[in-house]
């Protein structure tokens, strides 16, 4: 049975990238006549007109909707999955991209998104952007936005009641000195979280100690530098709060490192449900927010921006709910 050429296929036997054959087929500048020549000779040698490239100089859709991200990390892995589900039904590819470098700050984005738009995708969903204000020739949702102004319609659950309801459980358990390892700060959901945190404290009439709160970045190194600090003190809260479920994970192998029992002595709640949580040992108390159906609203938003419609809500925000596991208890 004879193989169904591909872009790369087109690519190899015109002597020329697989972006160049995309620019090329889609009559964008940049690509000389030579090139663009070469390509379509290519296309048509190679029988393409099936193809998804082929379908684009048609109809100037590629059929394509991409998903950037900065990381492979679980919680973008569960987005994506929703992004999945939400296209099932749909006449649409799904295009996953990671372009993000070490120290490139917001450019990869914005490099990301100059070389897709128009040309390999129709709309593009942003998860956790450092951007929020761009100009591009396609349909934009962002999720867990930038804590910036944003001109784009995002989609993030409810960060500071799911905090607010982690510090309150851990109140009701009896903890009284409940420390905080923070997100990224430059992240909406960061800053809610906190401030859910706090809020959950006063709500408690217990004091903010600022002394208490370390900043993990939603990441695992930082998360475990800043639970080291929190728990080599000699007075040592008896339960953390992590932004993130990773940065939850981050602690309570810093609490074994010390000799500390969770949740013994420390009690842990994190926050996102990553599958990692539930299979934790012990597996680990969370704040769920519903990461896929994160992705299927942000399908549903771009589809009607790509069909032309006005959103009823530009900024949609879900639910979160606290599974009790196993890294919660009472102080001894």
């Amino acid at each position: 049975m004879r193989t169904r050429p591909t872009i790369i296929d087109v690519a190899n036997a015109a002597g020329v990238s697989v972006a160049t054959v995309s620019k090329a087929v889609n009559r964008r500048y940049g690509v000389a006549p030579a090139t663009v020549e070469r390509v379509m000779r290519a296309v048509e040698e190679l029988g393409y007109e099936s193809s998804l490239i082929a379908s684009s100089m048609r109809n100037r859709r590629t059929g394509v909707i991409g998903v950037l991200v900065a990381d492979f990390e679980p919680f973008s892995t569960e987005v994506l999955k929703g992004v999945a589900t939400g296209l099932r039904r749909e006449q649409y590819e799904l295009l996953a991209y990671c372009g993000a470098r070490q120290g490139d700050g917001d450019g990869w984005e914005r490099r990301s998104l100059s070389r897709l738009s128009g040309t390999l995708i129709d709309g593009v969903i942003m998860v956790t952007p450092t951007v929020v204000n761009v100009r591009v020739d396609v349909p934009i949702v962002a999720i867990d936005p930038h804590t910036g102004p944003a001109d784009l319609p995002t989609v993030e659950s409810d960060s500071f009641g799911g905090a607010r309801d982690a510090v309150r459980f851990l109140v009701e358990l009896g903890h009284t000195r409940i420390g905080y390892v923070a997100g990224r700060p430059d992240l909406r959901s960061s800053l809610a979280r906190e401030a859910g945190y706090r809020r959950g404290l006063m709500d408690a009439g217990l004091r903010v100690d600022p002394s208490l709160i370390g900043v993990g970045r939603y990441a695992t190194d930082a998360a475990h530098d800043a639970a080291l600090t929190l728990l080599a003190r000699a007075d040592r809260p008896t339960a953390i709060f992590a932004a993130n479920d990773i940065s939850g994970l981050a602690i309570i192998t810093v609490a074994e490192e010390l000799g500390l029992r969770v949740p013994d002595d420390l009690s842990v709640v994190g926050f996102d449900d990553i599958p990692e949580a539930s299979r934790a040992n012990p597996p680990m108390t969370t704040v769920r927010q519903p990461i896929q159906e994160l992705g299927k609203q942000a399908v549903r938003m771009l589809l009607t921006l790509m069909n032309g419609k006005q959103l009823t809500r530009t900024h949609l925000r879900l639910s979160t709910c606290l599974v009790p596991r196993a890294t919660t208890a009472p102080p001894t």
